[in-house]
């Protein structure tokens, strides 16, 4: 029993190192301070570094907001936490429809470096990923 609990432990140790590490700014490339600096003026953010890529979690305007680049300083996403009734209505609709009995816990605006928005609605331990005009996309473990 004492082995199963230790192994346990590192399990969800390794998880949790390998897939987000906060990190210390001065780790970041310079590249990626730069492109976050240019993209963000003024705003003060914490790093972490998650499957190969750094993502600067920060507030602005009021909502929580994390953008993410890579190593070469191009940025890839940001996604901006948003109230749930701010989600397009038929997202809604689905969610209803798909998942009854289960509310949505977090929703989230997803824009890409290419300009396209998705939507992500977080329903049951999942992320629900749906496009600009509210189509269901795909399911992703949280």
């Amino acid at each position: 029993m004492k082995k199963l609990t230790i192994m346990m432990v590192l399990a969800v140790t390794t998880c949790t190192v390998t897939n987000a590490q906060k990190l210390d700014a001065a780790k970041v490339p310079a590249a990626v301070k730069a492109a976050f600096a240019k993209q963000y003026p003024g705003i003060t953010c914490k790093w972490e570094k998650e499957d190969g890529q750094y993502e600067a979690s920060f507030k602005q305007d009021g909502h929580s907001v994390s953008a993410t680049y890579e190593a070469t300083g191009s940025f890839t996403e940001s996604e901006t936490d948003i109230k749930v009734a701010e989600l397009p209505a038929n997202i809604l609709a689905y969610v209803k429809a798909h998942y009854k009995g289960k509310t949505i816990k977090e929703g989230a605006k997803i824009t890409k470096a290419d300009g396209t928005i998705n939507y992500e609605a977080e329903v049951n331990g999942k992320d629900v990923i749906f496009d600009a005009k509210g189509n269901f996309l795909k399911e992703m473990k949280d």
